[in-house]
């Protein structure tokens, strides 16, 4: 059973290890929202997430024997070095298995903390069997990411933490992805005050809780297909499911369009990195129809390794119309590439890239192609300059940016 008492000490436990979290107003999405949002800054923890208060408050739980047996688990990345770091507090050998998609920078810094990593499996459904496979094997002790009672009590201290700091807080956005972290957060927010509003987010291509909850039971997802990798799991935990019925008020959906540009925002507002499972809760928020509300976001985690960081800024501004690709029609003589330069100048675009094409036409001399790849300072001053080539004749086409 999830108790008040059982949150109570998993919160002074879960101290041992983990950095405070202070809330973080946001007065930008405050003011697109029309409420007053507050961020809960989970990428900021040791390991870059919240994960760490859930695996250490099971650890902690364990009895010396079933430490000494050696521990094991499977994740995406972030339950991976709570586990790992929780393992090493305690002196116990740690094993975890993660899918073989997992970012680099999980793996490594899952290993820094002294754990033995298995790749295996292309998601983390595949990757927990297999763990399961090595536990019976080899005796270890199984931890569970998220469909764990003692794992979702170390998760829900941020809940504890969210109404020390703001008590009249009228709803919580919660990411899920097996349910863990919403079934903590949940049950203590409804403990604590049963009129408040706890909202779980999940990514519209891996949302498992959201149709488990229509049918009434688990359910497993055929496939998934997310950004969110973190959150991209099949089938979410039977154990914690009954505490998600009675305690969550509602599921959203989010594309990952969406958390391309969420990632944008908190760069530029917040000069924070959040992985994309941590965005979930801030992407959601112009799904909530609420107005003069108290918001806390949890932004789970921030562990994103520097590839995915730079195509996810690239995508951001394309589809921000920060940066397009235009295909333009001109005749194949001298001083027509400057004339175009000078238009594009003229209105301050810059380019980034140009492609000229001779054989768009049997004959060269009607036309040829050229491609320019520009920055702009967004859809307004796009536009402008699509305007001005076509004012010269120079029929712009806009096509698919590919950086």
């Amino acid at each position: 059973m999830l108790t008040l008492e059982k949150f109570e000490e998993a919160s002074e436990r879960v101290k041992e290890v983990t950095l405070e979290t202070k809330l973080v107003y946001s007065d930008y999405f405050s003011k697109q929202t029309g409420n007053k949002v507050y961020l809960k800054p989970e990428n900021m923890q040791l390991t870059g997430a919240y994960k760490l208060r859930g695996a250490y408050y099971k650890i902690s739980t364990l009895s010396e024997e079933e430490r000494a047996k050696g521990l094991i688990t499977a994740s995406a990345g972030n339950h991976a070095q709570g586990v790992a770091f929780a393992a090493k507090a305690y002196g116990a050998k740690a094993t975890i298995v993660m899918p073989t998609t997992t970012p680099l920078i999980k793996v490594n810094r899952t290993k820094s903390y002294g754990a033995e990593v298995v790749l295996y499996g292309d998601v983390y459904d595949e990757a927990c069997a297999h763990a399961y496979e090595l536990a019976e094997k080899n005796g270890y002790t199984f931890i569970h990411p998220f469909d764990d009672l003692a794992v979702a009590t170390g998760q829900g201290t941020i809940a504890m933490e969210i109404f020390k700091e703001l008590p009249l807080v009228d709803y919580i956005l919660v990411p899920i992805g097996g349910g863990g972290l919403a079934t903590g957060v949940s049950t203590l927010a409804k403990m604590l005050n049963p009129k408040i509003k706890v909202i779980g987010v999940e990514p519209a291509g891996a949302n498992c809780m959201q149709e488990s909850l229509k049918s009434g039971k688990v359910v497993t997802m055929p496939s998934i297909n997310t950004i969110a990798d973190g959150t991209a799991v099949q089938t979410p935990g039977s154990n914690i499911f009954p505490y998600i019925q009675k305690n969550l008020d509602d599921i959203i959906t989010v594309e990952d369009s969406d958390l391309i540009v969420a990632f944008l925002d908190m760069v530029e507002n917040h000069k924070m990195v959040v992985e994309n499972s941590g965005l979930l809760t801030v992407a959601a928020l112009k799904q909530l129809d609420v107005k003069d509300k108290k918001i806390v976001s949890i932004l789970s985690g921030g562990n994103m390794d520097v590839i995915t960081m730079s195509s996810i800024v690239q995508h951001g501004l394309i589809q921000r119309d920060r940066i397009f690709t235009v295909s333009v029609l001109l005749p194949d003589k001298p001083g027509m590439l400057c004339k175009v330069s000078q238009v594009i100048a003229e209105l301050q675009g810059n380019v980034i890239k140009l492609e000229h094409n001779q054989f768009v036409s049997t004959n060269r001399n009607a036309a040829v192609e050229l491609r320019i790849t520009l920055e702009a300072f967004g859809t307004e001053h796009k536009q402008q300059i699509l305007d001005a080539l076509e004012k010269e004749h120079y029929r712009p086409k806009l096509i698919r940016t590919m950086l």
